[in-house]
């Protein structure tokens, strides 16, 4: 599946535009390492839990958006982004979206 953030893709033609997909996780906050989280901002640093989390919710957005693109028939996702917003302050919404299209090599 290629996926990118531009509009077109070098190298191809799109043949068809299937649909717009997504791919989407809610995450709660943990209260230990919100707090753990809340100390060490006070000091700076990476909060490196916190880091690994989003990574991880990041990389399961895409691969759910993916495979809603392969199970249209698509081989490409155009214009990809990603969204997140804040739920109620204790939950964390993220989603990963794009334009699943069909896509052909340009001759050479």
């Amino acid at each position: 599946m290629i996926v990118t953030s531009s509009c077109d893709l070098p190298g191809y033609r799109i043949e068809q535009v299937i649909s717009p997909v997504f791919g989407l996780t809610v995450r709660s906050r943990n209260a230990f390492s919100q707090a753990g989280a809340g100390f060490k901002s006070m000091f700076g640093g990476e909060l490196k839990g916190m880091t690994k989390n989003l990574e991880d919710s990041r990389s399961q957005v895409i691969e759910r958006m993916e495979a809603k693109a392969e199970e249209l028939g698509a081989d490409a996702v155009v214009a990809f982004r990603f969204d997140t917003s804040d739920m109620d302050g204790t939950w964390t919404e993220i989603c990963a979206y794009g334009t699943a299209v069909v896509v052909a090599p340009l001759s050479a």
